[in-house]
């Protein structure tokens, strides 16, 4: 009994503690679920936030692993429409946590749909993946069909798109949207006839309606079916963005453009706004065309050149056009370029072949820069040798080789193509290389390509001419003889009467005789040049100056003086020289009071005439002639003190020595005597002032006053003085037969022995012109060196000339100047002064001192001696000067002055800076027509050739041709690699015109 009523107490117990613990789980669960509750209700009225933070409580204070797990789920899900970027943690957290839960499709499904509608499709497509699909209800299965597959849509995943499109095109809510984008998807893969079956299902439905009308039309115009796109772009374009309006003007403008209605092709063309604002090379080259096939050539120009870095039959299409366009406005110049470009394409072989065609004979009109134009035409015979124009290009071609004065290309193309009908090409391509060689001063090659001309002769009139240039080269080059044999057969020749050289022949042969000095027949060339010739007042004024020498020389004094007085009547440069030689005559026709009166004359009235010096002493000694010793001694005196530099300062001091001592005023000889000896050592006039001193000591007897005062004088040495002058004598008699080399020989051995002799000027002078004429010209330049070291003689100029010249042609120019600049300031000579002061202006040049360059260069200019040649040479130093300082101006106003005078480089140089002025001054269609007169006339010059090349691009740019702009630079670039620094330039011209068109053409990368 008692063991029962203690399990019923203990049973009791167990009980009531059982209640209690019920009882308080009951309250605290009753608790958590109405959170819960809340929550949830909290969480569909979309207030996230406050659900998130009662899910966050109850999941914390909750005993319940199934409240728990569902307020985890709930937590992540707030976490995911609120945007929290710990979102994705909580929901990972929750499915790792509770993956059992009956929530977590339903987790993945809603994540979802929550960044679909937030269109995050790639997110969405994360979360999709993750679903269970055979776990979705039916009535979930359509929207999640559709959203999936509108999400690999977005994501570019067609091929899965499609698949769950096609799961829902019986859904009424999705179907209609799935069809849509189906149709769209075949549109894109241009697959029409799927596309417009699924666009068909949908086409009553308004709201696809207007897009539809826009697919449908490009679908039509890209199915060839331009009519119908035409009319559905038409009727789409009210109720289309403006992005889709600018489409279908370029469906509507390429559908009529297709069907060749070009004038109502045009406003749907020019309406088209491009992709993301940028046209392509397609987009330009149809809207050129259409107004190409207009007649509307300005336009298809403006077009056509908007079309850069073309590589393509459509940009081969263009140019070729662009080409026609502008012959069609007489633009030949940019014609030739666009025919260019579409020659070099390969996309459509007949147009490539017109284009070569009408590339070289533009070429061959114009000139080309690029490369010479016999070798565009001979290229075009090449490449197509069976083209109907054959014949017509190579008549071309053999003008050409003139026409360009290409002559060295030419001469190659010749050389490979000695064919009988080139020999007349050859000819008259070698003369005209002869010429251009002659001008640029290097004989030797001129007189070969004479001699070319003349083996090939065909052209009687050419034969001709190159026998006179033969002659006038053989002349420069000292062969006298030749020349004057190539004069006479010009002369003979009766093709020659119609040569522009014919009317110079008498005066060319005269001169010929006046080098040979037969100077009675010179003297008769020029009397006959002078009676055929009367408007080339140079050289009449010249040859009347020569014919006066030559008279003067034969001793016909009277004609002589005729000659003379019609040079000073002509008011020529030379009238100095003329007056003072007419002077000279009356003396020789025993007319001594008029040579006087003369002189006296001429000294008053040329002041400041080179031949000044020589009058006073002829004058004086014409005094001393008629016995009028005062005014010879006043005459001699007046020279030593106005020219102390003259060479003949030495001789009137001499000279006056003299009249002393025939007048028996021995003591005043002998202070001219000494004065000589002490002033002018070593020089004749020294040696005879010593002899004549002599006799004035041994007349007097004053032999030891002598023998000590000739002790002082290094120069004379009295008992050797035979062997002095049997030694130099041996030398000289070498010299004067020719024999330069046992000269040479004797001369030294000469100074050796006699370092201090009688004849040491004449000895040092004389082996130097021998060396000189050896071609041993640096041996020489010690022995000048003496000479001119000495006090002015007789021999200075001479030497100074020809020490200048070994120095300058040996590269010394710096020990050159001292040397120039004191035959500019001693030369009796005008053309010795002109030589002097070219030489400076070229040397300083080099050295980079461009002030003393230019006043040099303005020295030679103001000369009026000076030859064209030289001219050229003083104007293009002025020029570059100017432009090494930035005087641009200076250099614009010399360049202008050479171009009128320049031949050869010097003339491409000038016509370059032409162009160049013209350019900066934004004169750009006259800058391209000096640019292309440089290709014309001067294609040989390369480098100037690419220059304007580069300046030709610059002012097509300036003129809105971005075409010929790029073309141009980018042809310079292929063909110039030898000028660096030219295709630099032009590269660094070209990026920026690509940059700043790359801006509105979506073709230029």
């Amino acid at each position: 009994m008692k063991m029962r009523k203690l399990s019923w107490l203990l049973l009791l117990l167990v009980f009531v503690k059982t209640n209690t613990l019920l009882a308080q789980k009951s309250t605290i669960y009753t608790s958590d679920l109405k959170d819960y509750n809340r929550a949830v209700s909290l969480f569909k009225d979309n207030q996230y936030a406050s659900a998130q933070f009662l899910f966050e409580k109850v999941k914390e204070e909750t005993k319940d692993e199934e409240i728990k797990s569902d307020c985890a789920y709930y937590d992540a899900s707030c976490a995911v429409r609120l945007g929290h970027a710990n979102a994705d943690v909580l929901m990972e957290s929750f499915l790792k946590e509770y993956p059992t839960s009956s929530k977590s499709n339903q987790a993945y499904v809603e994540v979802a749909h929550h960044y679909f509608n937030q269109k995050d499709y790639a997110e969405a497509l994360n979360w999709f993946e993750k679903v269970d699909e055979s776990q979705l209800s039916a009535a979930d299965r359509d929207r999640f069909n559709f959203q999936k597959g509108y999400s690999f849509f977005s994501s570019k995943n067609k091929k899965e798109a499609t698949t769950y499109f096609n799961k829902v095109l019986k859904s009424e809510v999705y179907g209609p949207q799935a069809k849509y984008y189906l149709g769209f998807m075949a549109y894109e893969g241009d697959n029409y006839q799927e596309a417009n079956k699924y666009f068909d299902a949908v086409s009553g439905d308004e709201k696809y309606a207007e897009k539809l009308s826009y697919y449908q039309a490009d679908m039509n115009f890209k199915s060839g079916n331009f009519q119908k796109a035409i009319e559905l772009g038409q009727k789409a374009m009210a109720k289309s963005t403006p992005a889709e309006k600018s489409e279908l003007n370029k469906i509507i403008g390429e559908s009529y453009f297709n069907l060749k209605n070009y004038s109502e092709a045009i406003p749907y063309l020019v309406a088209y706004k491009g992709k993301a604002g940028k046209w392509n090379n397609t987009d330009y080259y149809q809207l050129g065309y259409a107004y190409y096939k207009q007649n509307n050539f300005e336009n298809a120009i403006a077009q056509f050149n908007k079309i850069v870095g073309g590589k393509d039959a459509v940009a081969q299409n263009a140019y070729y056009h662009l080409g026609e366009s502008y012959l069609k406005l007489d633009k030949k110049q940019q014609a030739l370029n666009a025919f260019k470009n579409a020659s070099e394409m390969p996309f459509d072989a007949a147009i490539q072949e017109d284009a070569y065609l009408n590339y070289a004979k533009l070429s061959y009109e114009l000139g080309n820069s690029y490369q010479s134009v016999p070798a565009v035409l001979l290229g075009f015979i090449n490449k197509y040798p069976n083209n109907s124009s054959r014949p017509v290009v190579e008549k071309l071609l053999i003008d050409s080789y003139i026409s360009s004065k290409n002559y060295k290309e030419a001469l190659v193309l010749l050389e490979k193509n000695k064919t009988p009908e080139n020999k007349s090409a050859y000819q008259k391509v070698t003369f005209y290389s002869g010429l251009e060689l002659y001008t640029n001063r290097n004989y030797e090659a001129a007189l070969q390509m004479f001699q070319k001309s003349l083996a090939n002769s065909v052209d009687a009139e050419f034969t001709a001419r190159a026998t006179f240039w033969k002659g006038e080269t053989e002349y420069v080059l000292n062969d006298y003889n030749k020349s004057l044999l190539s004069f006479k057969q010009f002369a003979g020749m009766s093709a020659a009467a119609s040569t522009p050289e014919y009317k110079n022949s008498n005066y060319n042969i005269a001169y010929a005789y006046f080098k040979l000095k037969e100077y009675e027949s010179a003297g008769d060339a020029f009397q006959k040049f002078i009676d055929k010739v009367k408007d080339d007042k140079t050289r009449i004024t010249d040859a009347y100056l020569r014919l006066a020498d030559c008279r003067y020389v034969t001793t016909k004094y009277w004609p002589a003086m005729e000659a003379y007085n019609k040079v000073i009547e002509l008011k020529s440069v030379d009238a100095d020289y003329a007056y003072f030689q007419k002077a000279l005559c009356y003396g020789f026709v025993s007319r001594n009071d008029k040579k006087i009166e003369e002189l006296n004359s001429f000294i008053a009235a040329y002041p400041k005439s080179s031949y000044r010096d020589d009058a006073m002493f002829e004058l004086a000694n014409t005094y001393v002639a008629t016995n009028k010793q005062d005014l010879a001694i006043k005459t001699y005196d007046r020279l030593t003190t106005e020219y102390k530099n003259s060479s003949f300062t030495s001789k009137a001091i001499l000279r006056e020595g003299l009249v002393y001592y025939n007048s028996d005023r021995n003591s005043e000889a002998l202070v001219k005597f000494k004065k000589v000896t002490a002033e002018y050592p070593k020089t004749p006039e020294a040696m005879q002032a010593v002899a004549t001193a002599r006799l004035i000591y041994v007349d007097s007897g004053k032999v030891s006053e002598y023998a000590n005062w000739v002790r002082t004088l290094d120069f004379v040495a009295v008992t050797d003085a035979d062997l002095d002058n049997d030694t130099y004598e041996s030398a000289a008699k070498q010299y004067e037969q020719g024999n330069n080399a046992q000269a040479i020989s004797g001369y030294r051995a000469y100074i050796s022995s006699f370092p201090n002799g009688i004849h040491v000027l004449k000895a040092n002078y004389y082996l130097a012109q021998a060396y000189y004429a050896e071609g041993q010209k640096d041996k020489a330049i010690p022995n000048y060196e003496y000479v001119v070291a000495a006090p002015r003689n007789e021999f200075t100029e001479q030497s100074l000339t020809r020490l200048g010249q070994i120095l300058l042609n040996s590269g010394a120019k710096d020990k050159a100047i001292p040397v120039l600049l004191r035959l500019e300031n001693e030369a009796d000579l005008a053309q010795n002064k002109v030589f002097a002061q070219s030489n400076l202006m070229k040397a300083y040049y080099e050295n980079k001192e461009y002030s003393n360059a230019v006043v040099y260069a303005e020295k030679v200019l103001s000369n009026p001696k000076t030859d064209d040649n030289v001219k050229s040479d003083a104007q293009i130093i002025i020029a570059r000067a100017a432009m090494q300082a930035g005087e641009e101006a200076k250099g614009k106003a010399a360049y202008a002055k050479l171009l009128s005078i320049a031949k050869g480089e010097l003339a491409a140089e000038a016509l370059y800076y032409d162009a160049y002025f013209k350019n900066k001054e934004s004169k750009f269609e006259a800058s391209n027509t000096a640019v292309q007169k440089l290709a014309k006339s001067y294609a040989s010059y390369r480098l100037y050739g690419a220059k304007g090349l580069v300046l030709m691009a610059k002012n097509f740019y300036g003129l809105k041709d971005s075409f010929q702009a790029t073309y141009i630079l980018e042809s310079v670039i292929q063909n110039f690699s030898d000028f660096p620094d030219v295709v630099a330039e032009a590269q660094t011209e070209l990026n920026a015109i690509k940059a700043e068109e790359s801006k509105t053409n979506s073709s230029i990368k």
